[in-house]
């Protein structure tokens, strides 16, 4: 966004980047959540609530589309939100952003070892500690620690490689996604679950309060934009591309899990999914290597969060709203690598703190995502209002019915963060993760760069065209 030399390469085909989507939204949470969804709604109740969340989300993901048309540049949000809103909202977007996508990254860093808990036995090995309860093992700390270094080096020597490592990877979880629905087709019987009638509203309204988050990181795709070598309209269009298969995959896996057993059953096993594997092909290797499918999913999950962070973390350096130096890229793998370097060093020490306690950033990283989504459905408002004649590859027709349904939903995601919500964060755990993230931005921006007021100012429309 400044007038700096820093420019990415325009590498990314439109298969890196429909995978880097599709990675992000398909993490661990499918192989472990498809009981409970069964079991809460049934295999009819399950499909419809993603149904639902993933037209919700389409919904979103296509005013990102518009936007991500008219302005491929990196940092996504970051730069629709600048251009609309100033600078404050600007940065008020993409920190919120930064902590959601910060959030997802040390997840992944501590669900790697707790899936190979569950695949490998006496893996939980050297009792350290414990942290609201939780205890920390040693072999927690030093498969977690070595899969963030690996990632961190893998983004941090270029994004090709780093979109091939996902290509690879999504590859394997789609193959497995196949093989438990062709097994289900073969093999699978009708099991006791509840029909459609007998679920009712709450049923299916439970799992559809849960799909948007399941489907977090289309945004990847804009966050990536300057690096494609790709049609702006067509990163646009990928957009709702990337969800509509994430949806597929989600409700094919509900729909050949639901034909394998019982929600009852699925519930009770710590991988579901996986035994659904298992007893429709009655063998605990198959079953086992769809458990290694869902660590696929923590890869590619971690993958596509790291490198999304870096490219917000770097727009925001770039435009001066935190230390400059950030934004430097590095002269041979034209990455990122500081702002890199700085998220892989803050994910290794994750495990140190247990699982509780990244529950607890989790939870609060979810409201930094859909803060951010609002200030983007904001911003799009504001731009179809003040520039009407921007050019915009992917426009919506009934652009401002799409922005008023997003509105809507986005007002409704935050609100299930708020006291009385669903997915109400707790005090002060959570809210004191949100207000020390808030005073540590408001810091960060204070202590920034003498001149990155007037790089801000300098900053024209032409700029981003």
């Amino acid at each position: 966004m400044s007038e700096s030399n820093n420019q990415f390469e325009r590498i990314l085909t439109k298969k890196d980047l429909f995978v880097l989507a599709f990675g992000a939204m398909i993490g661990w949470g499918w192989i472990i959540q498809t009981g409970f969804w069964i079991d809460e709604a049934g295999v009819s109740g399950s499909v419809l609530g993603f149904v639902v969340g993933a037209v919700m989300v389409c919904v979103v993901g296509l005013i990102y589309g518009e936007l991500a048309s008219a302005m491929p540049f990196v940092g996504g949000e970051h730069v629709y939100s600048f251009r609309a809103l100033g600078p404050i909202g600007s940065f008020a977007c993409t920190w919120a952003l930064v902590l959601g996508y910060v959030g997802v990254v040390v997840f992944e860093v501590i669900a790697l070892p707790s899936a190979m808990a569950y695949i490998v036995p006496g893996f939980n090995v050297g009792e350290l500690w414990t942290v609201a309860g939780e205890p920390v093992y040693a072999s927690w700390i030093v498969v977690g620690g070595i899969g963030a270094i690996v990632m961190t080096a893998l983004n941090y020597r270029g994004v090709k490689p780093a979109a091939q490592f996902q290509t690879l990877l999504a590859l394997v979880i789609g193959l497995a996604g196949i093989m438990l629905v062709v097994g289900a087709l073969l093999n699978g019987q009708s099991q006791s679950n509840p029909p459609l009638s007998d679920v009712g509203a709450a049923g299916v309204a439970t799992v559809a309060i849960m799909t948007p988050f399941m489907f977090v990181g289309f945004d990847v795709i804009p966050q990536s934009a300057e690096e494609a070598d790709v049609s702006p309209r067509l990163i646009g269009l990928l957009i709702p591309a990337s969800v509509s298969l994430a949806a597929l995959f989600y409700i094919g896996v509900i729909w050949a899990s639901g034909q394998a057993m019982p929600g009852f059953e699925l519930v009770e096993s710590p991988l579901p999914a996986a035994s659904a594997m298992e007893a429709i092909f009655d063998s605990q290797l198959i079953g086992r290597i769809m458990a290694l499918a869902g660590i696929a999913g923590i890869l590619t999950s971690w993958n596509s969060f790291l490198l999304g962070a870096s490219r917000a973390v770097f727009a925001l350096a770039d435009s001066g709203m935190i230390p400059k130096r950030i934004s430097a890229l590095h002269s041979e793998y034209n990455t990122p690598s500081t702002a890199i370097v700085l998220i892989g060093s803050l994910s290794i020490f994750a495990p140190l703190f247990g699982e509780q306690m990244l529950i607890w950033i989790v939870n609060a990283s979810g409201l930094g995502l859909v803060v951010a989504w609002f200030l983007v459905v904001v911003s799009f408002f504001v731009l179809r209002r003040r520039e009407p004649d921007l050019n915009r590859p992917l426009e919506l027709p009934y652009g401002y019915v799409f922005g008023a349904v997003a509105l809507v939903l986005t007002v409704g995601f935050i609100g299930l963060y708020l006291p009385g919500g669903p997915s109400a964060l707790v005090w002060p755990y959570e809210w004191g993760i949100v207000l020390l993230w808030t005073i540590l931005g408001v810091v960060l921006y204070s202590v920034s760069s003498p001149d990155s007021e007037i790089e801000l100012e300098d900053l024209s429309v032409g700029d981003l065209e």
